[in-house]
């Protein structure tokens, strides 16, 4: 096979036949083709795109480019993913409700970057949680915890490693079939049979218009089915930060709220709405009524808050840090930012946002960057409340005062009180 001629047959629009895809993926993984002609390919395919067949075989052998994990138990085995955004920290809450339910979640998660927060840097901050299991040690968690949530290891999907990297450097991150193959290998390799995905639409969103945000979607479900998972996807609001708090430990603080029943009423909803979408999807309950009373008494028993802590203490964490959430990092510092007149909460910058955790150090610009767990937003006011002049919006706390002028502004920017009343968006806008 000469990459130059499926470089040609691409950029011309041309299909690539299956067995072709799998070598190109699996040359490239045992070092075999330079990264200037992998990220030629790439260019061609974000322009002309993949047929489903072509897309199933890129992704296909990504999955197998490596390990793919095995579990001894019956399950079910099911997961969720978030396409990504601000106070999004649904799946912390949601491992331990599905793992009462007797669903198994295996879960491989990421790291935040750019405005968009990662899981695993809210995990991080609980006094000695570990991320970084080896794969028999995740295989355990899950089989004596019911859940586990992880970082991807080497072995896993190890193409996607590799070309997201190479993506990252050459403008071509946001092209649906590469987005929708970068997920679904990784979800794929970790031994999952069923998958709900949580694609965010809005100003804080990676896809901010609702026709593609519905485009990713259709793409993750007919991809994920092609690859043997059963899919759900749920297109979710991102036009401002998801409920109280974003950051890093004030996200693990909401999360011990929700497993409390005392969470934000949007978190609450969205934990429960895919709580029971996994449940009867993994057929641990015959319906929608029966799975969200189960979902009400694993909360209100305790049973989820107290199977959260078995997993941060499986996982080298301080589990009491469910009964005293002031064992995790605390900021000393807070500062309000207040409406300047009174009005209605017009929109919010949802990105914009983001970017105001990130200056403060509670997000990263770079992969290397280090996170200040500490550092976060609280909202007061949403999109549709009405505000008065000198009402708080959203008060930052922090340590370093150095970046508080710089967040401020952004936040300033962030949102827009008008005269006229607003609706509140749709927190879930379709489901396919």
């Amino acid at each position: 096979m000469l990459l130059y001629d499926v470089i040609k047959r691409k950029r011309d629009g041309l299909e690539l036949p299956a067995a072709e895809v799998g070598e190109v993926i699996h040359s490239y993984v045992r070092g075999e083709i330079p990264d200037y002609q992998m990220a030629a390919l790439l260019m061609a395919i974000y322009f002309r795109g993949f047929s489903t067949a072509e897309l199933a075989a890129w992704a296909g052998a990504m999955v197998h480019s490596g390990e793919v994990i095995s579990f001894p138990g019956k399950g079910p085995y099911l997961d969720k993913h978030s396409t990504g955004g601000v106070g999004d920290k649904i799946s912390l809450p949601l491992a331990p409700i599905l793992a009462c339910l007797g669903i198994r979640v295996p879960m491989i998660s990421g790291r935040g970057l750019g405005h968009t927060g990662g899981t695993l840097d809210k995990l991080e901050s609980i006094p000695g949680f570990r991320t970084n299991l080896t794969v028999e040690e995740f295989r355990r968690v899950v089989e004596e915890v019911g859940c586990s949530i992880i970082g991807q290891t080497a072995s896993l999907a190890p193409a996607d490693k590799k070309l997201y990297a190479l993506r990252d450097v050459t403008a071509t991150v946001d092209s649906i079939p590469l987005i929708a193959s970068s997920i679904l290998s990784k979800k794929r390799a970790s031994g999952i049979s069923g998958l709900l995905m949580d694609v965010k639409t809005g100003s804080g969103a990676f896809m901010k218009s609702l026709p593609d945000s519905r485009a990713l979607a259709v793409t993750l479900v007919e991809l994920g089915r092609a690859l043997g998972l059963s899919v759900k996807a749920h297109i979710t609001d991102m036009s401002q930060p998801l409920g109280v708090w974003a950051g890093n430990a004030v996200e693990v603080l909401e999360t011990v709220q929700v497993l409390r029943g005392e969470g934000p009423a949007d978190t609450t909803r969205l934990v429960e709405d895919f709580a029971v979408e996994m449940a009867v999807m993994g057929g641990v309950c015959v319906d929608a009524q029966e799975a969200l009373q189960r979902v009400h008494n694993v909360v209100s028993s305790g049973e989820a808050l107290r199977r959260f802590g078995r997993m941060i203490e499986a996982q080298g964490g301080d589990p009491r840090v469910v009964d005293d959430v002031s064992l995790l990092p605390t900021a000393r510092e807070s500062r309000a930012l207040v409406a300047e007149r009174a009005g209605y909460v017009a929109s919010v910058d949802c990105e914009v946002a983001g970017r105001a955790v990130v200056v403060m150090g509670g997000g990263r610009r770079r992969i290397e960057d280090r996170v200040d767990f500490r550092v976060g937003l609280e909202v007061h006011r949403r999109v549709g409340d009405v505000v008065s002049a000198g009402e708080r919006l959203v008060t930052v706390h922090y340590d370093d005062p150095a970046h508080l002028d710089e967040a401020l502004g952004l936040l300033r920017k962030a949102y827009s009180i008008g005269e006229a009343p607003v609706a509140a968006p749709l927190l879930t806008h379709e489901v396919l």
